[in-house]
């Protein structure tokens, strides 16, 4: 009898510890698969705003605080843009000065929490930038997609998504220097984004699925006058613009791509996010099985050499070795894979999917070189 009891036991303990396991490979995998569109990614450490002045901000001092560029600096109902550490002024042991460039809206008090974000610009193309844009729905697969397109007189179009942990205002950082060049441009929120469809699972697909309402921004193009387009995308919608390249009825019309911080395995990013949520490494194999599971993913994509991620059409690289969200030793590699293909611009000392704000001059020259040949 009190074998039988011993051994019951065990295989409740057993059961019990795999409940567990499965439940806690299933929170971690939430980090990339539940992650909202505009709110700050686990990798994306949290400020405090110790003092402000003209033209000033003193932030704590991490490695953070201390990038290079220009970014948006987001609370929680504030918004400002910051500049480049200020050389010239006072710093504390722990604390940061940067140029405080403008408050958007809300206010910055002295204990406020805040986080960087590639978001430079809220709002719309008008009210931030002063260009004429029409707000439009492209008719999608689970519904209406909201998007924003500037016109210009060119037949190329320039079509740009945003990725994890921002919204379709990224857009906004390029798209002056894009209208100036006379490219019409329609960026596009897509499925789980704000008054865009939910998801029939509620999860983010890394691309995968999310490709198709890309699609649906090519077909609306192609509508509207379009003869050809260059795919440009942050994050997880560089990968829905390399899927759409590969697979879209269109993708003859897609005469150049550009992808910045791309997410070359979705793997390694949900491994790298669920492990700045302090994950232990023993359960993040279980997070990547969840995420399996949940979505469907394919776990042996985007992981070799580049493949299935070879581009048909030339394709500019934007990355760096700072990503901690999608290896840029995966956009090496493919650009040495490639080399008369793709080409890689390095940037330095830049967070996932903020090439644009560590060197804007850098990039926008890189992004002219590129799509020179492509007007």
């Amino acid at each position: 009898m009190r074998t039988v009891t011993a051994t019951a036991a065990a295989v409740t303990v057993a059961l019990a510890a795999g409940v567990a396991s499965v439940a806690a490979g299933r929170f971690a995998s939430g980090a990339a698969l539940t992650a909202p569109s505009g709110r700050p990614l686990p990798t994306e450490p949290r400020l405090t705003v110790h003092a402000t002045a003209a033209g000033q901000i003193a932030l704590t001092r991490d490695l953070a605080s201390l990038r290079p560029g220009t970014y948006g600096l987001s609370g929680d109902g504030s918004h400002a843009v910051v500049g480049p550490v200020l050389a010239s002024a006072k710093h504390s042991a722990d604390t940061v000065v940067r140029r405080l460039e403008r408050v958007t809206h809300g206010t910055l008090d002295p204990g406020d929490s805040v986080w960087l974000t590639p978001n430079v610009h809220v709002g719309n193309p008008s009210a931030a930038l002063g260009l004429d844009h029409a707000d439009i729905d492209i008719p999608g697969e689970l519904g209406s997609l909201p998007a924003w397109f500037v016109p210009g007189n060119r037949s190329t179009w320039i079509i740009a998504v945003h990725g994890l942990g921002t919204t379709r205002e990224h857009a906004m950082n390029i798209m002056g220097f894009l209208s100036g060049r006379h490219f019409p441009v329609l960026a596009l929120a897509y499925r789980g984004d704000l008054g865009a469809p939910r998801p029939p699972d509620g999860l983010n697909h890394l691309g995968e699925t999310e490709w198709r309402d890309l699609d649906a921004a090519m077909r609306y193009a192609v509508r509207y006058g379009a003869k050809q387009f260059v795919l440009l995308g942050w994050s997880t919608g560089a990968t829905m613009a390399l899927r759409a390249a590969a697979h879209s009825g269109l993708r003859d019309r897609v005469s150049g791509l550009v992808l910045d911080s791309p997410v070359l395995s979705w793997e390694a990013t949900l491994r790298a996010l669920a492990a700045a949520r302090h994950t232990p490494s023993a359960l993040l194999p279980l997070a990547v099985r969840a995420a399996q599971g949940r979505t469907g993913l394919d776990a042996g994509r985007g992981t070799d050499a580049g493949a299935p991620h070879r581009p048909a059409v030339p394709t500019l690289i934007f990355h760096g070795p700072d990503d901690r969200v999608a290896p840029w030793t995966l956009s090496r590699r493919l650009a040495h894979t490639y080399p008369g293909l793709v080409a890689l611009h390095t940037v330095e000392r830049a967070p996932h999917a903020a090439m644009w704000n560590a060197d804007p001059e850098s990039y926008e020259e890189a992004l002219r070189r590129f799509l020179t040949p492509l007007m």
